[in-house]
């Protein structure tokens, strides 16, 4: 009889503990939600954060506390957020260096075996920008510019094999030219330094540098997409000048790798909720942004595809972290 007892007593303490457990994936979240965005305030990154964190705490029912962690091109944030309890309480949004931090540095997590990819929210075409100071004023200008004095061009980016140093790599190959790389430490301080005139020209998201184009404070040269900004119709897209060379920003939402599937549905029918809502939606349009929401599964294949990719050119540029 003891034996049975005790089965029993096993059997209502399993049974106790899957209520329980239960009952808290239900409750899920039952306290305010971290989304820790890897780059400094201001940047294109922090802003689609800051569109998105009213509605998406509303249809969470809990507040969103956004957390900037800036560095290594945004592998300190990632790398906390890969460490951090899967619990759906600590998520990470992220810009395209995400797809090839870990081709370069050695804090960057195991993109794809420490974190799970959610959703890829929003895309924008880059654009080619300069400083109000620098003579050159198109696209062919800058070519010819850096053709007439080697090494004399300089263009920023936010690090070491992001989209901006990317770009202007590209951009190198296409116009068989050679410019001088200077790295800053996030998109803000890059357009910053863009309206100081202390950089020559970078590849900068158009939402974040939109504004500063329209007033006159920097130069727009060339968009980065297949076609023209409708925002500024006048100014032209790199493929135009060089077909086939096309360049976007991208963001996303994950979390680190062991979330509940409960709690990970639940964020990704939110997060594209949020994205779809009315507000947002026109927001992030009148942005620059275009509006994805897409699957989980169409995020992991995308940044396999932006990784695979990228990390080539990484690798025949023989590109490393300083």
């Amino acid at each position: 009889m003891g034996a049975i007892a005790g089965s029993i007593r096993s059997a209502v303490a399993l049974m106790a503990m899957a209520a329980s457990l239960a009952a808290a994936a239900q409750a899920y979240p039952s306290k305010p939600v971290r989304i820790i965005v890897p780059f400094p305030p201001g940047g294109t990154t922090d802003q689609v954060a800051r569109i998105v964190q009213a509605r998406f705490s509303e249809y969470l029912g809990q507040q969103i506390l956004i957390e900037n962690k800036g560095g290594a091109g945004g592998s300190i944030g990632a790398s906390e957020a890969a460490k951090s309890a899967p619990d759906g309480y600590t998520l990470l949004m992220v810009f395209d260096t995400h797809a090839v931090n870990h081709h370069l540095y050695k804090q960057a997590p195991d993109i794809f075996k420490a974190l799970e990819h959610i959703s890829l929210m929003t895309t924008s075409p880059s654009m080619l920008v300069a400083g109000t100071a620098f003579v050159p004023s198109s696209l062919k200008d800058v070519i010819a510019a850096a053709k007439a004095a080697p090494d004399a061009v300089t263009y920023g980016s936010v690090g070491a094999g992001s989209s901006n140093h990317l770009g202007a790599l590209l951009l190198q190959q296409a116009g068989g030219v050679k410019m001088v790389h200077v790295p800053y430490k996030g998109g803000g301080p890059l357009v910053q330094a863009l309206l100081g005139n202390q950089v020559n020209i970078s590849f900068v998201s158009s939402p974040l540098i939109l504004p500063h184009v329209r007033g006159g404070k920097v130069k727009g040269l060339a968009v980065g997409g297949r076609q023209r900004l409708a925002q500024l119709p006048d100014l032209p897209a790199i493929a135009e000048t060089y077909p086939g060379l096309e360049l976007l920003s991208w963001f996303g939402l994950l979390g680190p790798v062991g979330l509940p599937r409960d709690v990970f549905a639940r964020i990704h029918r939110e997060i594209v909720r949020t994205l779809n809502a009315p507000e947002v939606r026109q927001r992030l349009t009148e942005g620059g942004f275009e509006v994805v929401g897409g699957s989980p599964e169409e995020f992991l294949k995308f940044v396999q595809g932006e990784s695979e990719k990228l990390g080539k050119v990484i690798r025949d540029n023989g590109i490393k972290v300083d």
